[in-house]
């Protein structure tokens, strides 16, 4: 799992050289993404979830499954101390992969890999998250 998030990372990253998201689109994503972030924060699980495509809402059914699986497996995107965004990666223009570097509790650094996806109402949403401790060895 971890040679395969490091083989998607390297392979997005090859698309930066040439391809760019729009600003406005990377601001939105941003805004959706630290949302999440601040509602995870306040333990706000049906706000949390809203930020989720139709597709994340579906695979867990309610709020409250999605929160205690953001809390028991992200503990790093559930309570980061911090959080820094990298260059979103543009896969198509309704899709794009946000890298966010995060802080957990212990100090520890991760890289989280968001696939985004913007809804036939035009509104960025999170696709899912893979999440990667860094600084350790495979």
């Amino acid at each position: 799992m971890r040679r395969a998030v490091c083989g998607l990372l390297l392979a997005l990253l090859s698309f930066t050289t040439t391809a760019q998201v729009p600003a406005a689109d990377a601001a939105a994503v941003r805004q959706v993404i630290e949302a999440q972030i601040d509602a995870f924060r306040k333990d706000d699980a049906a706000r949390a979830f809203s930020y989720a495509t139709a597709g994340i809402r579906t695979t867990f059914g309610t709020a409250e499954n999605f929160m205690e699986m953001v809390r028991t497996q992200y503990a790093a995107v559930y309570r980061p101390r911090s959080v820094a965004f990298d260059a979103p990666i543009p896969l198509d223009d309704d899709a794009l992969v946000q890298p966010v570097r995060l802080t957990d509790a212990d100090g520890r650094a991760w890289i989280a890999l968001y696939p985004m996806q913007r809804g036939a109402d035009g509104v960025w949403r999170t696709n899912g998250c893979q999440l990667r401790r860094l600084g350790q060895e495979t």
